[in-house]
């Protein structure tokens, strides 16, 4: 019986499996790096380990040194979480060898299956070995890893070496494996999975299908379960292909089975060898702990021989610490405050006051909601997500409730092309336009006591008050008189006015506004709102054409042959910056000579260090 589990991962993955590590009354142990020291799966753990340095490559990648930390802290079992080494059949003979138990599939199934080269071959598919083209498009993709990352669409043939370059570097760093492979793309798929389990008795069940398309950079954002509107046959001929797939390796644990479905038909896309990140969906379905199901098969317990009842249905909504709207730029900085309404399920890594850094997937959390049919979990999560508390860097979350709302979703006809055709109207700014009004009167509060209404202002009677805010879309400005009957502004009364609650009535409808503030950062409900000061510094500039970083990172490549004085057209790729595990690729913004080249590899920038300059060819 298993007393004490290492899990060999971090975040939200840790932490998920914590949870049920408690619920059983499993001792728990926790890896970390030098960037995670204060994170929350180390702070939760019974026991924690450091791993010595902060990039994934000296820190989860080394499974020699997640051994010697499970032995060191007396754990008799390893979980390897989703990601990094949960895929790694060397990892997992070492952590056999070792005299632990490995709670996933024998070394043979992950070493059949990891390497999507070789699934794809066990399934009776070969890879492309020389593209032409009539092959166009195809896909560059990692043999190890998931989560988008090594993988790259090919629509011209002139750019597949460098996208083959791009996506190995990117495949080494996140998973310590460079090898990549050529597959034709299917456009506009829809993306299924079966979730399976299996035990060392030779029971195989197939636990319904889920349905992943909503996808960007080949990553998933919303996830549901079961797949809507799938015809009965093609359902079974995807629950058979799954257990085909799995009784071909011996499988043993929990395992996915992906597939893409067009015209009808199922093509056959990989087996991911471990949990996987959307697992919570089919969780709430059967009412399972997949967890708790993986640590009995590895006690040798058998399943029971039919699956459980699906009952209603689920969707899974991943919150990003990014910018869709600047090519899903990921964002770093102070989580302030995260929390959601009550009914929903959150799954997350983080906590009020936590650090969102460069080195790691900048999902800050999953949210799920369950109902008896579609289109009330699909409300229930929009609502929640609307609703919920996220004070801090930049997040998707509004992409995520207009993805929900949207009529391709509502109605289930959405692919994996839903966010190449939608970004720009699920992008476009959207915010409450009396949200600098309340930010202005709760500013004038701030200090004077919450019983004040308006002892904060110092105002002339004639002269109206000016005050200014940057939110999305750019900035607004706020112009209010200040009278001794009270507050005079374009058909807006104030009801009530403090530091931390505005209550203002817009054609006789009261609405109230919480407001919180971080130094110059405003938060108004769920409007962030930054104060500015009422006249620019206009030295702050930069010169046209100049090349900023989007997001803290490494500079990991700069194109070949690239000095000041090289000419360059719009869209050429200049330079490369690795952060959070995926590489950015920056272009030039004109047709131009390159002017000024700061960047170089290896260096480390901040948001909004210049990079280069372009200069215009007229």
């Amino acid at each position: 019986m298993i007393t004490s589990v290492l899990v060999a991962n971090r975040g939200e993955i840790a932490c998920r499996v914590f949870r049920t590590c408690r619920e059983l009354g499993i001792r728990t142990i926790a890896v970390h790096s030098d960037a995670d020291e204060g994170a929350l799966h180390a702070r939760v753990a019974d026991a924690s380990v450091r791993l010595p340095g902060e990039a994934p490559a000296d820190t989860y990648l080394r499974g020699d040194l997640i051994v010697k930390a499970a032995v060191a802290a007396g754990a008799d079992a390893v979980h390897p979480g989703y990601g990094f080494l949960s895929e790694n059949a060397d990892f997992a003979r070492a952590v056999q060898d070792a005299g632990l138990i490995w709670i996933g599939p024998p070394p043979g199934a992950i070493e059949a299956m990891a390497s999507k080269t070789r699934a794809k071959q066990l399934m009776g598919i070969q890879p492309l070995t020389h593209v032409t083209e009539a092959d166009l498009p195809v896909l560059v993709k990692a043999a190890a890893g998931g989560g988008g990352r090594g993988m790259r669409v090919v629509r011209h043939l002139a750019d597949l070496d460098a996208e083959l370059a791009s996506a190995r570097a990117e495949a080494a760093s996140a998973f310590g494996d460079g090898e990549v492979f050529v597959e034709p793309y299917v456009e506009n798929g829809r993306h299924v999975e079966v979730q399976i389990l299996a035990d060392t008795h030779g029971t195989v069940l197939p636990l319904g299908t889920r349905d992943c398309s909503l996808q960007r950079r080949h990553q998933k954002v919303v996830e549901e379960a079961p797949a809507p509107g799938l015809p009965e046959e093609l359902r079974q001929e995807l629950s058979t292909l799954a257990v085909r797939a799995a009784r071909a390796v011996d499988y043993v644990g929990a395992g996915t089975v992906e597939f893409l479905v067009a015209d009808g038909r199922a093509h056959f896309l990989e087996m991911n060898t471990r949990l996987q990140v959307e697992h919570p969906v089919t969780e709430a379905v059967f009412g399972l702990d997949l967890v708790a199901q993986q640590l009995r098969i590895a006690e040798g317990h058998p399943l029971d021989s039919d699956p459980p009842r699906a009952r209603g249905h689920a969707v899974e909504a991943r919150l990003y610490a990014e910018d869709p709207s600047r090519d899903w730029a990921p964002q770093t900085g102070r989580l302030h405050r995260l929390s959601v309404p009550e009914g929903v399920r959150l799954d997350t890594g983080y906590t009020d006051g936590d650090d969102i850094g460069v080195h790691y997937d900048p999902m800050l959390a999953k949210v799920v909601a369950h109902a008896p049919t579609r289109a009330e979990a699909v409300r229930k999560l929009a609502s929640a997500l609307e609703r919920a508390v996220i004070h801090g860097p930049v997040t998707n979350r509004a992409l995520l409730v207009r993805s929900l709302r949207h009529p391709e979703f509502t109605a289930a006809r959405m692919d994996t092309g839903f966010y190449d055709r939608h970004v720009p109207e699920l992008t476009a700014p959207a915010t409450d336009p009396h949200a600098p009004l309340a930010a202005a009167l709760a500013d004038a509060h701030t200090g004077s006591g919450s019983g004040s209404r308006f002892g904060g202002w110092r105002n002339v009677p004639s002269q109206p008050q000016v005050k200014r805010y940057g939110m999305a879309g750019g900035e607004h400005e706020v112009h209010y008189r200040h009278t001794r009957t009270g507050l005079e502004t374009d058909g807006v009364s104030v009801v009530h006015a403090d530091a931390g609650l505005v209550i203002l009535e817009v054609d006789g409808v009261r609405r109230r506004f919480e407001v919180s503030r971080y130094g110059d950062q405003l938060y108004v409900n769920t409007t962030a709102l930054t104060a500015l000061p009422r006249f620019p510094d206009p030295t702050a500039q930069h010169a046209p054409g100049s090349l900023l970083a989007p997001m803290p990172g490494t500079v990991v490549r700069v194109a070949d042959g690239l000095t000041a004085g090289t000419p360059v057209k719009a869209g050429d790729p200049l330079l490369w910056l690795e952060a959070m595990k995926m590489q950015h690729k920056i272009t030039a913004p004109v047709t131009g000579t390159l002017s000024e080249l700061h960047a170089v590899p290896g260096q480390q920038v901040e948001p909004g260090a210049l990079l280069a300059v372009v200069k215009e060819a007229f």
